[in-house]
């Protein structure tokens, strides 16, 4: 990808960032083949929804499939595991760790209060993971269920809300990660197993490196940005910056300080551009301020939770435009979309080869 230096001046305004959010989230242009490629830019991408967050690695990549990234997830080349907020993350193998040392002890205090909820002791953590670390051993990969027919087996109460906050542990503590999926169920796997062994970082390295990945390809952003991405606080923002702050530069726009980095690909966005989005998509909720996101000339629709960030979204020239959902037929792969706008004759067309696009992705290989 060409790179040439920008700048940033009194006319900046709120498009221009979605502009070059856009362009460094690999969603104009993507330069990338491999799915790792596009986790390692990103630093980790939410992944929640694991079949949603397929297609946001594919939105990101040159040619891709539900079957090439399931190919690179399976082989382990990508992990899927609690990491940041919590919630789950795609993440590089040979990132996991140093990753999961700077970011779970801030996850494990925010579960404090529900693990004494739940009976969550050291005691019954400890019992627990030996029994995981047993029954995973030498390359076996277990579903939730027989996992949880591990744990009652052992005398360790799993009913679905403690198992949960169990399974989470042992994801925090480095024990587990994601295995390979078995049919259409997913299973763990022994982190050992999985991720190679690498030197330990110092916790300001890390800080440093997550700072840098999340700015060069979330950028424009504001350091309150990165704290709610990352669940690590202001400052811990403000001292990652401090560090690798040569590498990047800072304007003020709409009275907020965003960082970016100094050189950047600055393609000329023809109107029209149209994307369809998964909920959760590292395009909106990995940032705090959402309000330039929301297209001026529609009116949203929220799902009962009150938040954009937990629907499939239609994305016109960066903004939000309206919904769209997978319904669900053997050998077809048909979207319904809900604008919240009245789309020209061009974005007609575009968003229907958005949904070609998703077409081919899919392949009908989840129907």
């Amino acid at each position: 990808m060409p790179f040439f230096k920008f700048n940033f001046g009194p006319n900046m305004n709120d498009k221009d960032i979605l502009k070059y959010r856009l362009n460094n989230q690999q969603l104009i242009k993507p330069e990338f083949t491999d799915p790792a490629d596009v986790v390692r830019l990103m630093g980790a991408v939410q992944a929640q929804d694991f079949a949603a967050a397929k297609w946001a690695l594919g939105l990101r990549l040159k040619h891709s499939s539900d079957h090439l990234i399931e190919a690179a997830y399976n082989k382990g080349t990508i992990l899927r595991t609690h990491l940041m907020r919590p919630t789950w993350h795609f993440v590089t193998a040979e990132d996991i760790r140093w990753l999961l040392a700077l970011t779970a002890p801030r996850v494990k205090a925010q579960c404090a209060s529900a693990y004494r909820y739940y009976s969550v002791t050291d005691a019954v953590i400890k019992k627990s993971q030996k029994a995981m670390e047993k029954a995973l051993l030498a390359g076996k990969h277990l579903t939730r269920t027989e996992l949880a027919a591990v744990l009652n087996k052992a005398g360790i109460a799993a009913d679905d809300n403690r198992f949960i906050h169990l399974m989470m542990r042992a994801e925090l503590d480095g024990i587990v990660c994601s295995g390979p999926v078995q049919g259409k169920q997913l299973t763990y796997a022994l982190l050992d197993e999985r991720a190679p062994q690498i030197k330990p970082l110092k916790r300001d390295e890390a800080l440093a490196g997550l700072i840098k990945r999340y700015f060069t390809s979330h950028g424009p952003a504001t350091l309150n940005d990165f704290a709610w991405w990352s669940g690590l606080t202001v400052a811990d923002a403000k001292a990652g910056m401090a560090v690798v702050s040569k590498d990047f530069v800072s304007e003020s726009i709409n009275g907020q300080s965003y960082w970016f980095s100094p050189t950047a690909a600055a393609p000329k966005l023809a109107p029209g551009l149209v994307r369809l989005l998964p909920n959760y998509d590292e395009y909106i909720i990995s940032y705090k301020d959402r309000g330039n996101l929301m297209h001026p000339n529609g009116t949203a629709i929220l799902d009962a939770r009150g938040s954009i960030i937990f629907n499939h979204t239609i994305l016109v020239d960066g903004q939000i435009a309206g919904t769209w959902k997978r319904v669900i037929k053997k050998g077809t792969v048909p979207v319904t979309t809900t604008p919240f706008m009245k789309l020209n004759k061009k974005q007609e067309l575009a968003l229907a080869g958005a949904i070609e696009e998703y077409g081919r992705f899919i392949d009908n290989t989840l129907v």
